[in-house]
Parts: structure tokens; C-alpha cells; sequence
């Protein structure tokens, strides 16, 4: 019978020769094994760059990872089993290795959880780093797997270590999706399966903790930009698929993003509104037709009258609140230019009452004495505050005479998203120009908004049913009211107009966010666990230039989803972001992210930023991101107890998002009529004619 000691003294392989914080490295006696290990139960590759390796202290076992393995020339080989060392001076080889501490191995007796049996428990961090000539050991089966297999709540399994005698690697979902999960690696490297596997997974997972029952509110939203993912789970439960053409036959829905969604900063992003003008008129039309003063029947004219009191109010409101009235020239003389233009607008009519009239008149009369004493050969276009502050109260008496009340004149937020159509913001955007003065200055605007409504792609997008309301787009894309049932949701934006699509995905990730706040505001605090996957992220979510005075389409864009990944998780939104390029990521998402699962990187820029990123202290297996075969990956970060290669389960070649490579070969070499080309389809979808393709056209004779 082995003793324990003898047993122990099996398993060394060397000794500490060198110690610091982040690296130790080993001299490997002569009797260790050269390729394979055989003494820890079964055979076991050994020596191999990224495998583990014990040395033991007062804690516990200090678990390291081999980094490097070398050979050295020495003259005088005093190494254990050498005894006549010294007669013969000649070269003899040391092999030597180095290694990463990562965390102690202990046992845990806890008698009432365990039965009374102690198990191997691997915790992060050193405690005491061990001497010069301590002994180092090879872990054994049990070892290994207490390492790989460590932590609480394992709850879905990803797939095998195969540097660990495919020990299960398995992560806690709430760790995964909570702290924001990046997935990165080239293209063909397995990247997209991982996506849709650890969706799969976990609600497999979750569905075998239920006996089989459909998971409770489970919900994954995944904005897809190449359509790949429309198959990933059609086999399951409550999947909700939105593209920009809607197909009953594979039960793919109309994607919509009304246009009163869009928020001020979205709107003014998609216009290019300039900070002058623009933007202001722009703001303030927002706020007068969502608070439903631009309408389509025709109005009294005292009903006329109230609301361009009510504008001419929030309109005086919002400038004495900014100060534009004085000492901001060129400002002030604009607020002087509006005056006037308000002059002609607050003309009598016999259609009034006697005391609209007389307030009406006053207003009109405080408003032709600023103009007149500004009415000069040199005048100055500064106004008191003072002077304001009657000029307010005079139009707010106006307006209540009129029938309008003190919170209906309060300039509404203008991002309430209150039902309108592209023609009322239109009216509403001509309305206040004029009102403000500033109707030479909105017409490119007014044409990029044209130009957009009558695209015919986004007027699918953009426009909506009459019966769509805030509450039913919730419960079509987030998750339906009063329902335990999981959800999973596929926005398929890849037919989107590119000059939009980056302000499609902005809207849907923003009024996800903005759902759920709204949610644990309601709901005492509860959250809403809902997780939002990226696909192609450095599309959408680039670096960009933060001192740029004009916000662009696609840097507003990043801005949503930087918010997301600082403030979602207290709201209960995780992030899972797909990039193939992470050095084109906005280093702010990156940074929020907790755990990483990388694949095959072999842009120098990628690897560079990767090493840069991720907590620990992995020089030598973030090496082997390069030369990583499809299907493998490397488990980092807050997910995992220490980091770990991964080879990822098997997904169904039926659920595989459909990003396969071209079939060159199989195209050159089958006669397949399916792939006879006829470009008359291609064009006339292209071109919306609607027309069916020209057969008569004669083919080109050979």
C-alpha cells in the first residue's frame, strides 16, 4: 500500500527556482515526465502550456498555469537522482518552466452540506507565495477536476476543458448575463454558434430544473444585422421574429419603430440639425406635436388662437430659462425677430370674446412697445429680465382667457413617446419656425425629413398600424403583460436603409432600457432580468470622437448601448456583444464587460487591446489566440473561476446561426438548378417595381 507522503512524492515533478508576484518559475527534475504523465490515474499529456500544476503550502495547494516551457545547457546538472555529479564536466540539459498563479486549492469539511466528506474547493487570489526549492506537483484526476469544475451555481454547462481531462466547464448565468458578456473572435471561428449555444443552453438548462416545464421569464432580445439567427430556435416556445418584410409562411412579423419613438437626440442625430437654429425649432416642434397642438381637423378660431398662446408661453419659458433675451448676441436679436413675427399672428377677430379680446390686446400692446423702443437707427436688441418676466405674464393671462391652464402652457419633455405622424411633425416643424423666426434655416432639415418618409422601406418601419400603442409594442418585443413564460425575440435588421440602421438599433435598444427602469420604478424595486445580444458590434458600437460639437448617427448609437452596458445591470439588462474586430469597439462597453469568451483573434490591434482588457495576469494562454482551431475558446473574467480553455459544446447543425461559408466547390461541381442565375428577380425587387422578371429576354448565344 501507497503511503500518502509516497503518493505526494510521486506526483513532483520539480522545484521553485525563482519567485515573484506574477511568475514562478520551476527547475522539472530528470524523472519528470517528457510527453506523457502517468502516475495521476490516467494518462495525462505532460509537460503543456496552459495546463495546471499544484505547489503545496499551509493553506492549501497553490494552482498555477504553465506559461512557458524551455530547455537550458548547464555544466554541473545538481539536480535529484544525479549522485555523481561533478566527475564528468560536460553539458547537460534543464528543463525549465514558468508559471501564472491563479488561486489556492483547499479542502471544505462542511459536514451538514457534504455528509461529512471533504471535497476540493478552488478559490481566486494567493494567499502566501511559496520559497525557492519548494516541491511542485502534478494534480491528479480529482484535482484537476476541482479546478475547472469550481465555483457556485454551475448551472449551464458550455462545454468541456480539454486541458483538464475534459473536466465540464459550466458558468453561472447569473454571473454570465448580469456583468455584461463579450464574445469575440474572427470570422469562422465559431463565433455566432457560441451565441446562440449559450442562449440554448441556458434555457435547456433552466427547462431541466423546471422538469422539463418552459422557463419563467426568460427573455433575450437579439438585434441581428445579417439575418443569421432566424433558425437559431425555431424548434422553441414564444419566438418572436421581426424583419422589414413581414412573412406569414415563416411567421415573420412587420418590424416596427414608430417615428414618435425617436427621442430629441435621435431626431436631431437623423436630421443633422445645427445647434443655431435647427435644433432648437426642431426641439420645440417635438414637444408642441407630441402634446398634440399640430391636429388634423380644423380648429375655431379661438382654439387657433389658445394654441399659439400656449407656444408663444413655453416658448418665452424655455428663453428666460436659457437667458437668450439679453447679453447673448446674436441671440437676443432672434428673440427680437420673433417678437415681430408674433406681432402679425396675434391679430383680432370677431369670433372672440370680450375678454379674450382686451387680454389679447394687452399682450399685443407689450409686444409692439418692446419692438417699437428697439425700432431705431442703432438699437440695442438686449431685454431685461424684467421685460420678459411681463411679456410672460401678459401671454400666460392671454392664454388662460383663452380657456388654456398653467400646466397645459408648461413646455412638455419632447421625448414622451406620444403618438404622431411624419406630415404633424412636418406642420409642426413649419408652425414654430415661423413663430420663432427661423424658417429660412429649417428647410434642409425639412428635406432630409421628406426624404425620409417617403422612402418605402422605412415607411414599413417608421409608420404604424393605427392600433399599435406603446403597451402592445412592449409586449410584442420585450415580453407579453401578465406572462411567466420565457420569450425570445430576433429583430432581423438586415434590410434596413443603411442610412437608418444605426438609428433603428439606438431606438430599440434605448426603449428597452428605458422599459425596464420604468419597470423596477413601478414595481417596488423588482427587476426585470432581460438580456440584449449584439451582433456584429463594432458596427454599432464604434469608437468615436467624444469632442465633436455635432452628434452622428452612428456615435449616438454608442452612446445608448455605453449607457446600457454602465447602467443596465441595476435595472436588470444585461449586454452580450459579438465583434470580430474589439479594437474598433468603444473602449467603454469593452471595459463594462465582465466576462469574455474569446475565440480565434489574429489581428495584432485585437490581441493587443484583448491583453490590455481582461483582469488577470494571462500572457501565456492569451498567446494561443492566434492558432485556436473552430469550436475552441478561452473562458476569462467574472463567469469563471480562473481561466479556462473551452472546447464548446456540439450545437445542432439545425440551430446553427446560418453563416456558413460559401460552397464554392460544391457550386462549381453539382448541377443544381437552384442556382441558375436570373438577376430580372434581383432587380426588380431591387428597384420595387413589383413586376415579375422578364422571361422574354433572349439569353446571349455562345
Amino acid at each position: 500500500m501507497i503511503t500518502p507522503l509516497a503518493f505526494s512524492d510521486s506526483l513532483r515533478i520539480g522545484s521553485v527556482d525563482f519567485v515573484s508576484p506574477d511568475e514562478i518559475k520551476v527547475l522539472l527534475d530528470i524523472e519528470a515526465p517528457n510527453d506523457v504523465a502517468l502516475n495521476t490515474g490516467i494518462p495525462r499529456p505532460f509537460p503543456r502550456v496552459s495546463s495546471y500544476v499544484l505547489l503545496p503550502g499551509d493553506s492549501g495547494f497553490l494552482v498555477a498555469q504553465i506559461e512557458w516551457i524551455t530547455i537550458e545547457r548547464s555544466q554541473y546538472p545538481k539536480r535529484k537522482g544525479m549522485q555523481d555529479f561533478g566527475i564528468i564536466d560536460l553539458p547537460f540539459p534543464l528543463r525549465k518552466m514558468s508559471l501564472t498563479p491563479l488561486g489556492v486549492l483547499r479542502e471544505d469539511r462542511d459536514d451538514e452540506k457534504k455528509g461529512g466528506k471533504p471535497i476540493l474547493v478552488f478559490s481566486r487570489g494567493v494567499e502566501a507565495y511559496p520559497s525557492v526549492g519548494d516541491p511542485v506537483l502534478l494534480p491528479t484526476q480529482d484535482q484537476l477536476k476541482s479546478i475547472v469544475e469550481s465555483g457556485k451555481n454551475r448551472r449551464v454547462k458550455i462545454g468541456t476543458s480539454p486541458l483538464a481531462s475534459n473536466a465540464a466547464v459550466s458558468v453561472d448565468p447569473d454571473r454570465l448575463f448580469g456583468r455584461h458578456l463579450a464574445i469575440l473572435g474572427n470570422t469562422g471561428s465559431g463565433k455566432s454558434c457560441s451565441v446562440a449555444g449559450v442562449i440554448r443552453w441556458s434555457i435547456e438548462s433552466a427547462k431541466a430544473r423546471m422538469d422539463n416545464a418552459d422557463p419563467i421569464n426568460s427573455r433575450f432580445i437579439i438585434l441581428d444585422p445579417n439575418g443569421e439567427y432566424s433558425k437559431s430556435f425555431k424548434d422553441m416556445d414564444n419566438i418572436q421574429l421581426f424583419a422589414v418584410e413581414a412573412n406569414k409562411e415563416n411567421n415573420i412579423r412587420q418590424l416596427q419603430v414608430p417615428l414618435w419613438f425617436w427621442n430629441s437626440a435621435e431626431w436631431c442625430a437623423f436630421t443633422q440639425a445645427g445647434s443655431g437654429a435647427q435644433r432648437p425649432t426642431l426641439i420645440q416642434s417635438l414637444r408642441t406635436v407630441r402634446d398634440g397642438s399640430i391636429v388634423n381637423r380644423v380648429a375655431t378660431p379661438s382654439h387657433s388662437m389658445r394654441r399659439l398662446l400656449r407656444t408663444i408661453v413655453s416658448i418665452l419659458t424655455i428663453e428666460r430659462t436659457q437667458g437668450n433675451p439679453w447679453g447673448n448676441f446674436p441671440k437676443n436679436k432672434s428673440f427680437f425677430e420673433k417678437l415681430q413675427k408674433w406681432q402679425d399672428e396675434l391679430s383680432p377677430n370677431t369670433a372672440f370674446s370680450q375678454h379674450e379680446s382686451d387680454t389679447l390686446a394687452q399682450l399685443k400692446a407689450k409686444v409692439d412697445k418692446l419692438i417699437q423702443v428697439r425700432s431705431v437707427q442703432y438699437p440695442s436688441y438686449d431685454f431685461t429680465p424684467t421685460e420678459v418676466d411681463e411679456l410672460i405674464n401678459f401671454a400666460s393671462t392671454s392664454h388662460s382667457a383663452f380657456g388654456g391652464s398653467d400646466q397645459e402652457a408648461l413646455p412638455i419633455d419632447a421625448d414622451i413617446p406620444r403618438r404622431f405622424s411624419g406630415e404633424e411633425l412636418l406642420r409642426s416643424i413649419e408652425a414654430n419656425a415661423e413663430l420663432m423666426g427661423t424658417s429660412t434655416y429649417v428647410e434642409p432639415m425639412l428635406m432630409r425629413i421628406r426624404t425620409l418618409l417617403s422612402d418605402s422601406r422605412m415607411k414599413t418601419i417608421a409608420s404604424c398600424d393605427e392600433e399599435l400603442t406603446l403597451q402592445k409594442w412592449l409586449e410584442n418585443y420585450i415580453c407579453p403583460s401578465n406572462s411567466s413564460r420565457g420569450a425570445i425575440t430576433i429583430i432581423d435588421l438586415s434590410l434596413v436603409p443603411a442610412e437608418v440602421v444605426h438609428l433603428v438599433t439606438a431606438v430599440l435598444a434605448r426603449i428597452t432600457l428605458e422599459a425596464l427602469q420604468r419597470y423596477r420604478r413601478v414595481n417596488n424595486g423588482n427587476t426585470l432580468p432581460t438580456t440584449l445580444i449584439m451582433e456584429e458590434a463594432h458596427t454599432f458600437i464604434r469608437r468615436y470622437k467624444s469632442d465633436s460639437e455635432e452628434t452622428s448617427i452612428y456615435s449616438m448609437c454608442t452612446q445608448v448601448f455605453e449607457k446600457i452596458a454602465r447602467e443596465g445591470r441595476k435595472f436588470g439588462l444585461g449586454l452580450v456583444l459579438s465583434s470580430q474586430r474589439p479594437s474598433e469597439l468603444s473602449p467603454t462597453v469593452l471595459s463594462q464587460c465582465n466576462t469574455f469568451l474569446l475565440h480565434r483573434l489574429s489581428n495584432d490591434n485585437d490581441q493587443d487591446l484583448v491583453r490590455r482588457l481582461v483582469p488577470d495576469n494571462l500572457r501565456g494562454l492569451l498567446r494561443e489566440l492566434p492558432s485556436l482551431p473552430s469550436q475552441r475558446a478561452i473562458l476569462l473574467g467574472w463567469a469563471s473561476e480562473l481561466p479556462v480553455m473551452v472546447h464548446m459544446r456540439y450545437l445542432d447543425e439545425a440551430y446553427r446561426p446560418d453563416s456558413h461559408d460559401p460552397a464554392y466547390w460544391k457550386i462549381w461541381t453539382e448541377n443544381n438548378d437552384s442556382q441558375k442565375v436570373d438577376w430580372g428577380d434581383v432587380a426588380n425587387d431591387w428597384q420595387e417595381t413589383g413586376q415579375v422578371a422578364d422571361s422574354m429576354i433572349e439569353p446571349i448565344e455562345e
